[in-house]
């Protein structure tokens, strides 16, 4: 288990640095109010999180351990919307509609919600 908490947390953090290294660069080139550098990074850890899972699935080019590392460790640090979106494809994938559409409209949703409760509850000092 340890073991394993390592392999994740190494690949998030190379994932956290990727993360905030591309975000720092297309802020740098696009300096616009679209969050741009969230929406790159996103999109490209939703490719990714596809490449790998295709490539443990389809071509067994993986140990699990590479897997954890790849996919839990460095998608997941590089962004979680890569997990969403791989989740929200095995709902479609397995034509599970009700559920798909729970999940997308009660993240969404509730994100937005948590995030604004978030911000209320911390008073200005």
């Amino acid at each position: 288990m340890f073991k394993t908490m390592l392999i994740v947390g190494t690949g998030g953090f190379i994932g956290s640095c990727c993360r905030y290294l591309i975000g720092k660069l297309v802020h740098h080139i696009f300096s616009l109010p679209f969050p741009w550098g969230t929406f790159i990074v996103n999109i490209i850890g939703s490719f990714l999180i596809g490449v790998f899972f295709g490539m443990a699935e389809k071509m067994h080019l993986f140990s699990a351990q590479m897997s954890i590392f790849l996919i839990t460790g460095f998608c997941g640090g590089f962004t979680t919307f890569s997990s969403f979106s791989n989740e929200m494809f095995l709902l479609i994938q397995n034509k599970q509609w009700g559920y798909f559409m729970a999940y997308f409209v009660l993240s969404i949703a509730l994100g937005i919600l948590s995030v604004w409760l978030g911000r209320s509850v911390v008073k200005p000092a």
